[in-house]
């Protein structure tokens, strides 16, 4: 399907950008800007912004809708939290995304190494608030707990889509278990956050069920974008949802509780993530 006009976006330079990529790449580093070919890389890193990737850049896991490459991962980087810590202070930003591939392979799905990265982060960079942008950890509350210990403002893990649509676009997680999930950091005090896509074939009153289901769990905040097909082996788009009923999700959001609400075409779970903190 072609693009209708509200979705291109700029093609990213600046100094900015460019200062950013190159602190990303000498240090080794993986970014969900990239491997998601998320459409606001330009305005984001030209903020001097990213959302930083952890524990490799290959997946255990092949969901229909993500780009990230799949596969046998090489094992966990000890050193990488350290990496992390210092290209952040680099960048100099104020709030700082940290996301990971899935590490099934991994007895504890990398939590060891996601507290690591949380708490190098804090002691390099204590004025950097932080989001984590977790993976499901088979629902395993001890692994989720140790990510929350480590003392992230913000904690958040997508639901990517409507219940009925979720066994067609997700390969291992479960709806109801990551409804379990966000219960269960929303249950710790944590600021908690979700997210889905539209465009591949929802309801408006599916959506509408979803925001009621995450919010009767205590999740604050919802992101809604559009899918985009990253290839041809991808999940194809059913729709491109217009601007207007985009607004209609953020102020149905809104009145159903949220504390914010995310809800246009191009936003993506960290778009504006600084203002979730608060």
């Amino acid at each position: 399907m072609r693009k209708p006009e509200w979705l291109k976006t700029k093609v990213p330079i600046g100094k900015q950008y460019l200062g950013v990529r190159e602190i990303v790449e000498k240090n080794n580093l993986h970014t969900i800007c990239t491997s998601g070919h998320c459409p606001n890389m330009a305005e984001c890193w030209g903020r001097g912004t990213a959302t930083l990737m952890i524990l490799g850049d290959v997946c255990t896991r092949a969901c229909k809708f993500c780009n990230v490459k799949t596969g046998r991962p090489l094992p966990a980087d000890l050193e990488e939290p350290e990496r992390v810590a210092e290209s952040v202070r680099k960048m100099g930003v104020k709030h700082c995304v940290i996301t990971s591939v899935d590490r099934d392979d991994l007895e504890d799905g990398g939590a060891a190494i996601w507290a690591l990265t949380i708490r190098r982060m804090k002691a390099v960079n204590p004025a950097t608030t932080i989001e984590t942008l977790i993976p499901d950890f088979d629902g395993r509350e001890d692994l989720i707990q140790q990510v929350i210990d480590a003392g992230p403002e913000v904690v958040s893990h997508n639901l990517e889509t409507v219940r009925r649509i979720t066994p067609i676009v997700r390969s291992k997680a479960r709806y109801d278990l990551s409804l379990d999930v966000l219960e269960y950091i929303a249950a710790s005090g944590k600021r908690t956050k979700t997210g889905i896509m539209v465009g591949l074939g929802e309801t408006e009153a599916e959506v509408l069920e979803t925001m009621d289901d995450v919010r009767a769990r205590g999740v604050e905040v919802f992101t809604i974008g559009q899918y985009l097909q990253p290839t041809k082996r991808h999940l194809s788009v059913v729709e491109f949802v217009t601007p207007e009923q985009f607004e209609k999700y953020r102020v149905a959001g809104l009145e159903k509780g949220f504390r914010y609400v995310e809800s246009s075409p191009l936003v993506r779970s960290s778009y504006h993530a600084e203002k979730h903190v608060l």
